[in-house]
């Protein structure tokens, strides 16, 4: 088989899997690929071809990972934002870890501020990473 088409089928098979992935950067690996694929079919040899899809790689996941960093802060709100949650019990109040009831189930939390929290409190997320919850006892705007 020739070397572009190996590269071009590459290339499709990056751009289908960032379809189901939505990150950007397999996107951006399948367009080296064919970009690979072109100086194949220009005739260039391993090594350019290679040099070619490295470089197309680099800069466009350098561009990609600025565009994410610049437009941060427009990125769409956190769903849990501002949704209550009720205290259930510290796991270690010098951390100020805590266990809440969110959403029927229980959940780890960072609970934000130095004030004391009584069993059953309504504290309210701030937001989500990952199992943990952050949340604050003032009522969100």
């Amino acid at each position: 088989m020739d070397e572009d088409f190996l590269w071009a089928i590459l290339g499709l098979t990056l751009v289908i899997i960032e379809l189901l992935s939505g990150t950007f950067y397999l996107l951006v690996l399948g367009i080296a690929a064919f970009g690979a694929a072109l100086a194949a079919w220009l005739g260039q040899g391993f090594p350019v071809q290679a040099i070619v899809a490295a470089a197309i790689s680099g800069l466009g996941c350098y561009g990609v990972h600025v565009y994410r960093a610049k437009n941060a802060t427009e990125q769409m709100p956190n769903v849990d934002a501002g949704q209550p949650a009720s205290f259930e019990n510290w796991v270690d109040q010098g951390a100020r870890l805590a266990r809440v009831r969110y959403r029927g189930a229980s959940w780890d939390a960072l609970v934000e501020g130095d004030a004391a929290i009584d069993v059953g409190a309504m504290l309210y997320v701030v937001t989500a990473n990952g199992n943990t919850l952050k949340v604050t006892n003032r009522r969100p705007a």
